[in-house]
């Protein structure tokens, strides 16, 4: 089948050459084609160019973007999207001055979470999750990634993992398993952390890897959470069963976590609300994209990653929602990208950059989604009529997607 869309006010994520990934001064570079065409063929991206280029054919669909922008979708690569239930309590907790910190201290938090999720079916968890899928998808995200944690236990954690494969086989877009056993101590090992160590590493690693539920492994290295130490290790133990790596690093304190994590080649670091000069320095020349979450900063109230020191010091950046029922609620990229340009001064095209061609990277599809290229996969964002693609951020508060398409196929 064939789609041809023509008259394009603006094509955005225009690459010739395929690329892995943005970093530095390249961060503010968005290649574009003005009153452009796009063909898509089966799926994929199969030419695109000037409407004075435009071939001559008969597409199956002709779609007329006149006044509309078209865009890679979003690339979500940091989310819980797949959790049972819901905390609104705790933000009614915080609004009442109790911290993150102290709210998890009385149970609430991770450990809230997890006791929903072993108490919730398959079935029902699956239900959930498919809602916000389908949910953020509707808003612009065409690749994105889906931790555990929420489980802390074999059978929880298997159960999350299970529900993410079967969310990958029921819809088209791609969708990376992330194994994050390591996101808190359960209760049950609140005086023996050493047993919980024991027991990721001996029989939940395995088993995750065994029955090919993940590609990721992450962790949880915080101050109060996992060590560096402890770090150290359940990455080494991941890597030895073929699960890269990928941290949450530095979200309230700066322990190490970053230096761990370039060590064993992760992938990604992700949240960095709180970044040391040797953070950044730690990340130079690596092949790790350090990842901001900024739904997390507004809604905990906590900093927002310093973006503009970072890409200033020659870093990659890329954005994520953070979707969770804890500390960021909405899995809507569209308020990232809005949210990174307010509060973290990144420029329009360092945000598009950011939740495009490095989000895919940050999951490993580089290769298949984050810009127009061709061969990659049509998972494309069509606008309402817009001013300017800095428009998207400026008026945070409106929708400006008309259409989303999934390997050329408009979401309804």
């Amino acid at each position: 089948m064939t789609v041809l869309f023509k008259n394009i006010k603006e094509l955005l994520q225009v690459r010739e050459e395929r690329i892995d990934f943005v970093s530095g001064v390249d961060m503010a570079v968005l290649p574009t084609i003005k009153n452009a065409y796009l063909l898509v063929k089966n799926g994929n991206i199969e030419d695109f160019g000037a409407m004075e280029n435009c071939p001559k054919i008969e597409a199956d669909k002709t779609i007329d973007a006149t006044g509309k922008m078209v865009l890679p979708s979003w690339c979500d690569s940091h989310t819980h999207l797949v959790y049972a239930g819901h905390r609104e309590a705790e933000f009614v907790d915080r609004i009442k001055g109790l911290s993150y910190q102290e709210i998890a201290k009385r149970g609430g938090g991770i450990l809230n979470s997890a006791t929903q999720l072993q108490k919730t079916s398959a079935e029902d968890l699956y239900q959930q999750s498919k809602v916000r899928l389908e949910e953020v998808v509707k808003l612009g995200t065409g690749a994105i990634e889906i931790k555990s944690g929420y489980g802390l236990t074999l059978d929880a954690e298997l159960k999350m993992l299970r529900v993410i494969k079967r969310l990958k086989e029921d819809y088209s877009i791609p969708i990376k398993a992330t194994f994050l056993g390591a996101h808190a101590f359960p209760k049950a090992f609140k005086v023996n952390k050493k047993g919980y160590l024991k027991l990721l590493i001996e029989d939940m690693i395995p088993r995750v890897a065994k029955e090919g539920l993940a590609e990721f492994i992450d962790v949880f290295c915080e101050t109060g959470y996992f060590s560096v130490e402890d770090t150290d290790t359940i990455l080494k133990a991941g890597r030895q069963f073929g699960l890269i790596p990928k941290i949450h690093v530095n979200q309230f304190t700066a322990i190490g976590g970053v230096q761990v994590g370039v060590k064993y080649d992760a992938l990604s670091v992700d949240h960095l609300e709180e970044m040391r000069d040797a953070d950044i320095q730690s990340l130079k020349n690596t092949r790790t994209m350090p990842v901001a979450l900024p739904g997390c900063s507004y809604f905990l109230g906590i900093p927002y990653t310093p973006a503009r020191k970072m890409m200033d010091a020659g870093l990659p950046l890329a954005l994520a929602t953070d979707y969770n029922p804890g500390s960021a609620p909405s899995g809507n990229m569209n308020f990232a990208v809005s949210s990174a340009c307010v509060k973290m001064k990144m420029t329009p095209e360092e945000a598009v950059n950011a939740s495009t061609i490095n989000g895919a990277y940050a999951m490993g599809l580089q290769n298949e989604v984050g810009s127009i290229t061709k061969g990659k996969l049509a998972n494309l964002i069509l606008t309402r009529p817009i001013p300017s693609y800095s428009y998207i951020p400026y008026a945070f508060g409106s929708n400006h997607i008309e259409k989303v398409y999934l390997k050329g196929k408009e979401i309804v």
